[in-house]
C-alpha cells in the first residue's frame, strides 16, 4: 500500500522531516489567486446546482415524497419538536426510519424562510461546498491546473448531479464530510481526517461504515509512517462501526413504532438473514460499477486504497433486493463521487513514480480526461436543460396546480400523492394518499392524475377510505385534483 520510493522523481513535501505540529501545513503558502480557485468553482457549482434543483420545484415536478417528508421533518425541528413526518404515518418519529439528527442543522434557516425551497438551497450548499476540498487537495497534489480539471468533473459527476436532481436527501451532509476527510488524509492531516470522518454516524446509520473505513484508510497510512497514531486510527474505526451498530440494533428501534429495523427486509425475505438480492442485477451493477470507475477515474482509482472507502456504501445497496438501490439514477452514488475524485487523485500522485512510462503518461493526462468525459456526460444530464428557457418557467400544469391547490385551506388535513406534497407540506398536514392510518380520513385530497375522470377518482378516493361519508371535487385543472368529503 506504500508508495515506492525513486531518486529520480521530484520531491514531494512528504519527504521533508514533519513538523512538530502534525495539522500544520505540508505545502509551500498558496498564492492568494490559487487559493481562491476552489472558493470561485464552488460558487459557481451552487448556482448551478440551486437552478436545478429549484426549477424543477417551481416546475412542479418532483420526483418522490422525499422533499415533503424532510420539510415535515424540519419545520418540527424549526419549532423545537419531536421529528414527525406525517407523510410515513401519523405522528411517525423519523429517527425509526433513518437516523438522520443532522438534518436539524437547517432547521434555524427553516424558521426563517419556511418553504421547501430552503431544504433545496441548502443540499446544494452542502454539495458545493464539498467542490472545495476536492479541488484543493488535488490542487495541492498535482497543480492548479489539474486540480481544477478534478474539482470540476467532481462538481459535473453524474452521482452529484443525480441527486442534485433527486429533491432532497440527508446525504447531502455526507458528501462535504467525506470530501473534507479524505483530503486531509491526502495531505497527511490524520487527526483532521478522523474528525472529519466521525460526524458521518449522525449523517445516516450506514454511513459509520464508511467513517470506519475513512479510519482504516488511515491506519494503513499512518502504520509506518506515524506508528504512534496507529492505535488511535483504530480505535476510531472500532467507535464508528460500534456506533453503527447500536443504531441499528438499539437507536432507531427504540422510535420505530415496530420495535426494529425497517429496512432489514429488502435485504432478504427473512429480515436480513440472507443477503437476497447479492445475485441479482448482476448486468445492472456491473454497469454500475464502471459508471462509478469509468468517466470519473478511467480506472486508475483501483490504484489507490483510498476506494476501499467506497465498499461500505457498495455493499449494502448491492445485497439489497430494492432494484432503486442496483442503478445509477436517485441519489445513492453522490456519496461516492468525492471518494473516487481523491482516489484519482491519489492514484495519479502514485503513477508518477511508476517505472511504466505508459502509466505515467496516462496518469498526467487523466485529470483533463475525466473533465473531458465529465462535461460531454453533463449534455445528457441536468446541466444540459439549463440553457433550455423552458426550465425556469412553470408551464400550464404548474399554473393550474397552484391554483388547484389554493381550494386546500391553510392548517387543513390532507391526502396526496407525489406531485402536490411538496407544495402543501409548508401549510398544511399531509399524509400519504391511502396510508389508512389516521384516526379518520383526511378531510380534503389532493391528487395528481390526468388519466381518471372525476367519477372515476371520485369512485377510487372513495375506495382508500370506506365509510368516510361522499367526496366532492372542488377543484381540478391541470391533471390536479382537490376532493373534500
Amino acid at each position: 500500500m506504500e508508495r515506492g520510493t525513486r531518486p529520480s522523481r521530484p520531491i514531494r513535501t512528504s519527504d521533508l522531516p514533519e513538523p512538530a505540529d502534525e495539522e500544520a501545513a505540508r505545502t509551500p503558502p498558496a498564492r492568494p489567486r490559487s487559493r481562491r480557485d476552489p472558493w470561485l468553482l464552488a460558487l459557481g457549482f451552487f448556482a448551478v446546482y440551486t437552478a436545478i434543483s429549484v426549477s424543477r420545484w417551481v416546475r412542479w415536478q418532483n420526483r418522490s415524497w422525499d422533499l415533503g417528508i424532510f420539510e415535515q421533518v424540519v419545520r418540527s425541528y424549526a419549532h423545537l419538536e419531536a421529528p414527525v413526518a406525517d407523510l410515513k404515518g401519523p405522528g411517525f418519529h423519523i429517527l425509526g426510519d433513518h437516523f438522520s439528527p443532522v438534518t436539524a442543522l437547517i432547521a434555524p434557516f427553516y424558521r426563517v424562510f419556511p418553504t421547501p425551497v430552503t431544504l433545496l438551497v441548502a443540499q446544494a450548499a452542502l454539495f458545493a461546498l464539498a467542490v472545495v476540498p476536492v479541488t484543493r487537495g488535488a490542487a495541492a497534489l498535482l497543480g492548479r491546473g489539474a486540480g481544477l480539471a478534478v474539482g470540476a468533473a467532481f462538481g459535473l459527476s453524474f452521482g452529484i448531479q443525480r441527486a442534485v436532481d433527486f429533491d432532497f436527501h440527508e446525504i447531502a451532509f455526507a458528501v462535504p464530510l467525506i470530501a473534507f476527510a479524505l483530503e486531509a488524509l491526502l495531505r497527511e492531516r490524520w487527526r483532521a481526517a478522523l474528525c472529519w470522518a466521525l460526524p458521518l454516524v449522525l449523517v445516516k446509520e450506514d454511513l459509520g461504515l464508511t467513517a470506519a473505513a475513512i479510519a482504516l484508510v488511515v491506519a494503513l497510512r499512518v502504520r509506518r509512517r506515524r506508528p504512534e497514531l496507529l492505535r488511535l486510527a483504530l480505535g476510531a474505526a472500532l467507535l464508528a462501526a460500534v456506533a453503527c451498530a447500536v443504531t441499528l440494533a438499539v437507536v432507531i428501534p427504540s422510535f420505530n413504532s415496530g420495535g426494529g429495523y425497517d429496512y432489514w427486509t429488502k435485504m432478504g425475505e427473512s429480515g436480513g438473514g440472507r443477503l437476497g438480492g447479492l445475485f441479482d442485477g448482476t448486468e445492472e451493477k456491473v454497469r454500475t460499477l464502471l459508471w462509478i470507475l469509468v468517466p470519473t477515474t478511467g480506472l486508475l482509482a483501483l490504484r489507490s486504497p483510498l476506494l476501499l472507502v467506497a465498499l461500505p456504501t457498495l455493499a449494502w445497496r448491492f445485497a439489497a433486493q430494492e432494484p432503486h438501490y442496483w442503478s445509477t439514477d436517485w441519489h445513492y452514488d453522490a456519496v461516492l463521487m468525492p471518494v473516487t475524485a481523491l482516489a484519482l487523485t491519489d492514484a495519479v500522485v502514485r503513477a508518477r513514480t511508476s517505472e511504466r512510462p505508459w502509466l505515467r503518461a496516462y496518469a498526467h493526462h487523466l485529470p483533463a480526461a475525466a473533465l473531458a468525459a465529465a462535461a460531454a456526460l453533463a449534455t445528457t444530464l441536468p446541466t444540459g436543460t439549463l440553457t433550455e428557457p423552458a426550465t425556469y418557467r412553470p408551464d400550464a400544469s404548474a399554473r393550474e396546480g397552484a391554483r388547484v391547490l389554493a381550494a386546500v385551506p391553510d392548517g387543513a388535513e390532507v391526502a396526496a400523492n407525489v406531485r402536490p406534497i411538496s407544495h402543501l407540506t409548508q401549510r398544511c398536514r399531509v399524509f400519504w394518499i391511502g396510508g389508512g392510518e389516521e384516526e379518520e380520513p383526511p378531510r380534503y385530497v389532493a391528487y395528481y392524475d390526468r388519466e381518471r375522470g372525476a367519477k372515476e377518482l371520485i369512485d377510487y378516493v372513495g375506495g382508500l377510505y370506506p365509510g368516510a361519508g361522499p367526496w366532492s371535487v372542488v377543484a381540478e385543472g391541470g391533471g390536479y385534483w382537490v376532493l373534500r368529503r
